[in-house]
């Protein structure tokens, strides 16, 4: 079943072997334009949708973190009344304040040991910028 040509409706076949060449690429210009624009349309509504997904999953997220941060503060003032039943309260609270302290501090040499792994923009990058070069054909 072939497309129909300029000028006639969709539904009714075109003899091809009248065409010329020039209408027939145009055609197909035409048709492979449409399926581009088409196909860029279907990409933008999946990225709204993988967005909102990925948004509501954030926010649960930040709730998790927000509730751990209270579980966190919370057994850090149990501990600390704990220790005041075997000595002074200042020095209870300056021992927690210490263990939080090289919690964190270990945290941040992790964190900045992974930042040193990066290595900068992944390689596709520099692939998507050959393409229009390949297309012109002068890869």
């Amino acid at each position: 079943m072939s497309a129909p040509l300029k000028g006639r409706p969709n539904g009714v076949e075109a003899d091809v072997t009248q065409s010329s060449v020039g209408e027939l690429l145009g055609e197909v210009t035409k048709d492979m334009s449409t399926l581009v624009r088409q196909e860029m349309e279907l990409a933008k509504a999946e990225l709204r949708q993988e967005a909102r997904t990925t948004g509501k999953a954030g926010g649960m997220f930040g709730a998790a973190a927000l509730a751990g941060y209270m579980v966190l503060l919370f057994l850090s003032i149990a501990l600390w009344w704990g220790l005041s039943n075997v000595m002074d309260q200042g020095w209870a609270a300056l021992i927690v304040a210490a263990v939080w302290g090289a919690i964190g501090a270990i945290a941040f040499a992790v964190a900045r040991a992974r930042m040193r792994e990066i290595r900068g923009l992944p390689q596709t990058t520099e692939t998507i910028r050959e393409v229009p070069e390949a297309l012109k054909g002068n890869a």
